[in-house]
């Protein structure tokens, strides 16, 4: 015989300070879960997302996956477009991008100290190569012009309004309008400042590029690419497809997302430990309601339920709490790192993890403490009354 279900909710109601307080620790608890995970999902969708299975990067031979430090001749773009068929075309146009990428000092208006971004300089092709790139706001930049990611003020750490169109960016000693705003589907690009290849170029006194990406066609073969880059030795030209760059990025960002496990394992133990202190009051408080329930003829499994009950129940509604708050405040948020800038994303795996956490702690939280007030002696228990 168990004892009622609405027994371990009116139990809930009839401590309510206490109730709110757990209540609270559970939230914030799981809430730092959830910023844990969006994190570690953030990070991995932005990689994820921002290769194309059918473009191909050549850039310099040696560089690894340094491409900001990669310097080729300006004639490659030109040579890679003559030499390799299986590029993709369309009205006599080939989807071939010479791009200088580089980071370097940024000052934007009302900022005390000039901040590290990441320029790359592009042609009208870019597009056709970067298919999830989308201007949302304003137009393709002209001379002096700059066109931002929705992202990029994350990264200088400003805000968005700082980098507003019309408003003004200093890059490389020149003062840049702002024509534009593009989206790139949470890419890396979106963290990124593009300008005019010949403009960049001449601001920084460099005629060389740092890289070369083009699309193949559907049925086009990258080792066409990669044999002329071996046969090309004079151009001294590697070749990787732009899937296996970001691939190698998230695997470098590995022992990142390990740290970012091992802080949420952290976060969910000094939950557990929090459950149980607070668990471990609550129910030894309560020896004078226990004891008369075993006297009355109630097993022991069934109060150990009940307990088991109330703190699920608990750290359910913690849960749903933490959930609000994660979707509504750290779902979106843009935070800055390494590679440039991404978004915490609380997604279905997240709120599996966050959730799944959550239950976990009421659970584990509820039994030691059920087991130490069950194994008092009832008559002790009856004295107490």
């Amino acid at each position: 015989m168990f004892l009622p279900w609405e027994y371990g909710i009116r139990n809930l109601f009839r401590r309510p300070l206490r109730t709110a307080l757990t209540l609270a620790g559970l939230t914030t608890v799981i809430v730092l879960v959830f910023v844990v995970a969006g994190f570690i999902r953030g990070l991995e969708k932005s990689l994820s997302v921002s290769g194309d299975p059918r473009v191909v990067i050549v850039y310099a031979l040696g560089m690894g996956e340094n491409m900001e430090y990669s310097s080729i001749a300006a004639r490659t773009g030109d040579v890679v477009a003559a030499s390799i068929q299986d590029i993709q075309h369309r009205y006599g146009k080939k989807y071939v991008s010479p791009e200088l990428f580089l980071a370097t000092e940024m000052h934007v208006a009302g900022q005390q100290e000039p901040s590290v971004g990441l320029v790359r300089g592009v042609t009208p092709a870019a597009v056709l190569v970067r298919r999830q790139v989308e201007i949302v706001k304003g137009r393709w930049p002209q001379l002096g012009e700059v066109l931002v990611g929705r992202l990029a003020a994350t990264k200088l750490g400003a805000a968005n309004q700082d980098l507003s169109i019309g408003k003004t960016l200093t890059l490389e000693g020149r003062s840049w309008r702002i024509s534009g705003v593009f989206s790139a589907c949470g890419s890396v690009f979106e963290s990124e400042v593009w300008c005019r290849l010949d403009e960049l170029q001449q601001a920084m006194k460099r005629q060389d590029l740092s890289l070369v990406a083009i699309t193949l066609t559907p049925d086009g073969d990258f080792s066409d690419v990669d044999l002329f880059c071996n046969e090309r030795k004079d151009l001294e030209l590697q070749a990787i497809r732009e899937t296996d760059y970001y691939a190698i990025l998230q695997r470098d960002y590995g022992p990142i997302r390990t740290m970012a496990w091992l802080v949420m394992i952290l976060l969910a133990g000094a939950g557990v430990f929090a459950g149980l202190n607070t668990m471990y009051g609550s129910v030894v408080g309560r020896v004078r309601e226990l004891a008369p329930l075993q006297t009355v003829g109630l097993l022991r499994r069934a109060i150990l339920v009940s307990l088991i009950q109330e703190g699920v129940i608990l750290s359910s509604c913690a849960c749903l709490l933490a959930t609000v708050i994660a979707l509504a405040v750290v779902n979106g948020t843009a935070i800055r790192f390494t590679m440039g800038a991404f978004v915490l994303r609380i997604d279905n795996t997240a709120l599996l993890i966050g959730c799944l956490t959550g239950v976990l702690l009421g659970l584990i939280g509820a039994i030691p403490a059920a087991i130490r007030a069950l194994r008092m002696p009832i008559a002790e228990g009856i004295k107490s009354i």
